[in-house]
């Protein structure tokens, strides 16, 4: 079953602010000394775990037949180190998998799937501390490697892409080292593919990703 992207959207910021209404924010702010700005400790490591889902942002090409895509899996890991106690830096990386079809009065024609794997080198800022919640916003440039498992007969190569990425998120100290995490994220993933031997250069896979995990802080 095809789930809408917008749909997906929905679900996934009711999901994150469930989690916020659910933090006793009033009183972490009353809690003194635990705000401020920066919202890390200089010179700590950042280890990352998260698992979710994405949809793409649109459909993956705009020619004739139109083709739609799944929402797909979703898994990230990270190392970032902390230079001060605001700005962090380190590596991401990722992969995701969306299946394809091509829509068509008769029934929709499964063409396969796309496996992305993302190494994005990030930085990530964390102005201010709220009690246990630590919000946060990261950048990322690299590269998206991708490539193409076929189901229909057609042999289809997409091409490797520039990625940037862009994510907002924030953890939920549970101590000084173990912290719950949501984020959400968009990921530029444009580029062309081959089929059967054929250009086409307009190939679109851009996601946003929504994820949920851990972190550990050492």
């Amino acid at each position: 079953m095809r789930i809408p992207a917008l749909q997906a959207c929905v679900i996934s910021c009711a999901m994150v602010s469930a989690v916020f209404i659910m933090t006793p924010a009033h009183h972490a702010l009353a809690q003194e000394g635990r705000q401020g700005f920066g919202g890390i400790e200089a010179k700590k490591w950042v280890l990352g775990a998260r698992a979710g889902f994405s949809p793409l942002t649109q459909s993956l090409t705009d020619d004739d037949p139109r083709i739609s895509s799944d929402v797909g899996p979703l898994v990230n890991f990270q190392a970032l180190y902390s230079l001060n106690t605001w700005l962090l830096v380190g590596m991401m990386l990722e992969w995701e998998r969306h299946g394809f079809d091509i829509e068509r009065r008769s029934g929709d024609l499964d063409l396969g799937h796309q496996d992305t794997v993302s190494v994005l080198p990030t930085l990530e800022l964390r102005p201010v501390r709220l009690g246990p919640v630590v919000p946060y916003v990261n950048m990322s440039f690299g590269v998206n490697v991708n490539s193409f498992g076929e189901d229909s007969g057609n042999r289809i190569s997409p091409s490797n892409t520039f990625a940037w990425r862009l994510g907002w998120g924030a953890d939920y100290m549970l101590n000084r080292q173990f912290a719950l995490n949501v984020e959400m994220g968009y990921k530029h993933n444009d580029g062309h593919a081959r089929i059967d031997g054929t250009r086409v250069d307009d190939w679109n896979a851009s996601s946003f990703g929504f994820l949920f995990g851990a972190k550990l802080f050492f």
